[in-house]
């Protein structure tokens, strides 16, 4: 995530249709903004490699609309906003989380001391990666607790933050995530979860110039590698991205680049706990912490504000020092966690 600006559509045929996407303009002033949005062509290779096959806008269309039944919701544990808010404001304030700084490795060990306390067996994976002379050490903070059924959920989030804004809290674009997942942790100390449930904070998310094998998206990517090579990928029935999701106004752009099963999983939990209109279909793909996943084969989505921003529609306060503590509300990492927390129970029991 770098520092362009503005969001402007555009065309891609996938599959013989038309399907429109979303391009970010490039600053005048800074490096390539960042893995959001997905273009065709060399400049995003992680997506030109991917295995997974998007869905059409039909495709797309009938899931939703087959994700809105009328069937009661299964009884959830409570997910408490207010202590998610609280989280994310003593994650913020640790200070910058860059990667590769003392303060990434600060934020790591935290993360962990709090997974611990909730009752989880908690690990920090230390690996190097990036281009070579370049290479930095990134911690992801791993978790994992079994649970009532077979298969895996994995609920995933990133706590670096983007290095070279000055004054950059990252409140949303990384605390808001790290605080939903935290207190998702505590839910599940309190109720067995209904399969096993792996809590990953991925560091090296934000790229440091421009998105590519070597820049960006270190940690899903390491972690997505892991499940294949420990054998426990096969067994992933969702992959859960939550990213961006504490602002205000909140519109949860749901990018369509994501499994189709998992998106009208999604749109039926946000109908099912009646939050369905704070929750749509983006106008294109975005590169996130998902793709490594989808790469790898297992089942993922992204859920994530991406207009986030001082008017409808807008997503100037996105890689700025107005992505503050301020924007946040308690009402919206409910609203995003519950959803997350629904999708993950439905999925899990087959449904």
């Amino acid at each position: 995530m770098a520092r362009g600006r503005g969001l402007k559509p555009g065309l891609h045929v996938r599959c013989g249709v038309v399907l429109p996407i979303v391009r970010l303009r490039r600053s005048s002033e800074g490096p390539e903004s960042g893995p959001r949005t997905a273009a065709a062509g060399p400049r995003r290779p992680g997506l030109a490699r991917l295995g997974t096959r998007w869905p059409s806008l039909p495709a797309v269309l009938a899931t939703l609309l087959c994700g809105c039944g009328d069937r009661p919701p299964p009884p959830l544990p409570a997910f408490d906003g207010a202590a998610a808010l609280e989280t994310a404001r003593e994650f913020v304030a640790l200070g910058p989380k860059d990667s590769g700084t003392p303060g990434a490795a600060r934020a790591a060990e935290w993360i962990r001391a709090r997974l611990v306390a909730a009752g989880w067996e908690a690990s920090i994976d230390e690996f190097r990666d990036g281009p070579p002379g370049g290479e930095l050490t990134f911690r992801n903070v791993v978790a994992s607790r079994r649970g009532a059924g077979p298969g895996i959920v994995v609920f995933g989030a990133h706590y670096d933050t983007k290095s070279g804004i000055p004054d950059f809290e990252g409140a949303n674009d990384s605390a808001s995530g790290v605080a939903a997942l935290l207190e998702i942790a505590r839910v599940y100390a309190r109720s067995a979860p209904p399969c096993e449930v792996r809590l990953a904070f991925f560091d090296g998310e934000e790229c440091r110039v421009a998105y590519g094998p070597h820049d960006g998206l270190h940690g899903s990517r390491r972690l997505a590698r892991r499940a294949v090579d420990e054998g426990w990928a096969r067994d992933v029935r969702a992959v859960l991205i939550l990213d961006m999701i504490g602002d205000r106004d909140l519109t949860v752009t749901l990018p369509r680049n994501g499994t189709p099963a998992l998106l009208s999983a999604v749109f039926d939990a946000a109908h099912a706990e009646g939050v369905r209109d704070r929750f749509r279909l983006a106008p294109g793909q975005v590169l996130d912490d998902h793709v490594p996943f989808l790469e790898a084969g297992m089942p993922a989505v992204d859920l994530i504000d991406f207009e986030f921003g001082s008017a409808p529609g807008l997503n100037d306060h996105w890689h700025t020092p107005a992505d503050s503590l301020d924007k946040l509300s308690a009402d919206s990492l409910a609203i995003v966690s519950r959803v997350a927390l629904r999708t993950a129970a439905a999925v899990a029991s087959g449904r």
